[in-house]
């Protein structure tokens, strides 16, 4: 692979999309959104750019390379985590979504949620201090090894984590108020396997009303794809279905990036979700190019912004470190994990976040000086006033002596 730290992240980000759109439908519109987002702030940037990230840590991180593989996260950051039922309709935390999921160094889900810890928290967004966030998460980590995984199930105990996740479900209508306000879309202009993936998670439910679709922008990894939403009331309240575009993980895009084909290409979001020590969602379906799940003020991610405002992050930390052994447990022994892990000099979390942060700031910045960039700068600045009209001056007709004498008396009103 050629090496990436001679691109720029305005190539990467052309390279990646042209790709992307051969595997997907993408969406112009929310392209844009996406890259406004990128500009905002270095938090949502590395949320944008995991395929940046698959180029870059590997030649940023060499000595992590080496590292027990797993079926990896990928773009494990601290708002890839929510809540949803189990088939006991007890309440479940966990990581939410693996559309980057691929075979990586068990380090690299590691450095990621640690590098996002980070900007996070020196966004304000997180209340930790700094030196704090890499223990945070090498203990739970280490924990949940130890333990050989355990799912996090809020009716066991995980009292304090319960009150940080559960404390946006006092504004319950918060969710719903955002999917009513969707602008619909036809049924007939849904893809028909989104449709086909709705119904099957619907396929229980006697006397079903009509449903309603609508475009749903969500995400930010994501954002551009396709992504769609099916509501409608179901005996005394309202019920939702999400059916958003799956891709191949961005991890094939830098090792094959001319490779449009199925077998190294398939997804392997179904296998991370099966294989993880978890307790699974029932109303999650892999089929085919989507993922469908359901909606629900307890059933969705859980955004920085949903947290109550002073919370215990290290322990919300130590948890996400939990979790993060319970996926790689799928794929590999707890044990041969360990040994890896405590071979590592100390402080080595530390470190590899700091050079990734180091390289995400760098390419943020490039970022703000982009075509885009400037053509919203151009857009967004108001154009200056008109000078004022110059009065109109009347000029006294030149009495006709000498030609020369007339032409030196003639003035102009400037």
């Amino acid at each position: 692979m050629k090496n990436p730290r001679k691109s720029t992240i305005h190539d990467a980000t052309a390279s990646y999309e042209a790709w992307l759109g051969k595997q997907v439908t993408l969406i112009p519109e929310d392209l844009d959104r996406k890259h406004d987002a990128m500009r905002s702030a270095a938090f949502p940037f590395l949320r944008a750019t995991y395929y940046r990230w698959a180029q870059l840590w590997t030649h940023a991180c060499k000595d992590l390379q080496d590292a027990r593989k797993v079926l990896a996260v990928g773009d494990l950051h601290v708002e890839n985590f929510g809540t949803w039922r189990d088939f006991e309709g007890r309440l479940i935390w966990g990581i939410n979504d693996f559309d980057e999921a691929a075979y990586l160094p068990y380090t690299n889900d590691l450095v990621r949620l640690a590098t996002s810890a980070h900007l996070a928290a020196a966004a304000g967004r997180l209340p930790i201090d700094a030196a704090a966030v890499d223990d945070a998460i090498l203990a739970g980590y280490k924990d949940g090894l130890e333990a050989s995984g355990k799912p996090i199930v809020f009716a066991e105990g995980w009292d304090r984590l319960h009150d940080i996740a559960t404390a946006r479900l006092k504004s319950p209508g918060k969710l719903w108020l955002e999917l009513e306000a969707l602008s619909e879309v036809p049924a007939e202009k849904v893809p028909g396997g989104a449709v086909k993936g709705v119904l099957a998670l619907l396929d229980w439910a006697d006397h079903l009303p009509p449903l309603r679709f609508a475009h749903r922008i969500a995400g930010v990894g994501s954002l551009g794809r396709q992504r769609f939403v099916a509501l409608t009331d179901w005996r005394g309240g309202r019920i939702a279905r999400e059916a958003k575009s799956l891709a191949p993980a961005a991890s094939v895009w830098v090792h094959h990036p001319v490779h449009h084909g199925e077998s190294e290409g398939k997804s392997l979001y179904k296998p991370a979700l099966h294989d993880a020590v978890r307790c699974p969602d029932p109303f999650v379906l892999v089929k085919r190019r989507w993922v469908v799940r359901r909606l629900a003020p307890d059933c969705t991610k859980i955004e920085l912004s949903d947290l109550p405002q002073q919370h215990d992050a290290a322990e919300l930390l130590h948890a996400m470190g939990w979790e993060t052994a319970n996926v790689h447990l799928g794929s590999a022994g707890a044990h041969a994990i360990l040994l890896d892990l405590v071979s590592r000099p100390e402080g080595w979390l530390h470190e590899a976040s700091r050079k990734m942060l180091t390289t995400i700031h760098a390419d943020w910045e490039d970022w703000q000086t982009g075509p885009g960039a400037v053509a919203d700068k151009a857009e967004n600045e108001q154009p200056a006033p008109p000078p004022p009209a110059a009065p109109i001056v009347k000029v006294p007709k030149p009495r006709p002596r000498k030609k020369a004498a007339a032409r030196a008396k003639t003035t102009r009103a400037t």
